[in-house]
């Protein structure tokens, strides 16, 4: 069984869907009057519900989006940070994990990350290492 939606309060749905577009690939699925839902390639479903004044998670709160590679970890995160969306934890990198935080228009942390699927070999490392 896997996690398969998460439901946020945003101030500005526009502002937040073309966002998740851009920057994670996700797709409107459906428009209703007060909420949006978006859909990646793995049947994931973010909603995003309207409200005027979403109130502030926990510091600790955070979601998080697995990519492809070390190197996709750090592009993305030049590519973020050119356009100036607000990282909120820098880059961290080693031979098993690889992983920066960011925030999306309402201030919600999503973390970037890659890490090796469990038959997946590191970078930098064989199989008979």
């Amino acid at each position: 069984m896997d996690l398969s939606h998460l439901h946020l309060h945003v101030a500005d749905r526009a502002r937040s869907e073309a966002f998740y577009a851009q920057w994670f690939g996700l797709r409107v699925s459906a428009h209703g009057h007060e909420i949006t839902f978006m859909n990646g390639d793995r049947k994931f479903l973010l909603a995003l519900m309207a409200d005027p004044a979403p109130e502030p998670m926990p510091r600790w709160f955070h979601f998080g989006f697995r990519i492809e590679s070390p190197d996709a970890v750090a592009a993305m995160l030049e590519r973020m940070a050119a356009a100036q969306v607000p990282i909120v934890r820098p880059l961290y990198r080693d031979e098993t994990f690889a992983s920066f935080r960011c925030a999306d228009p309402d201030a919600y942390a999503i973390e970037v990350y890659w890490e090796p699927d469990k038959h997946e070999t590191p970078p930098n490392e064989t199989a008979a290492d």
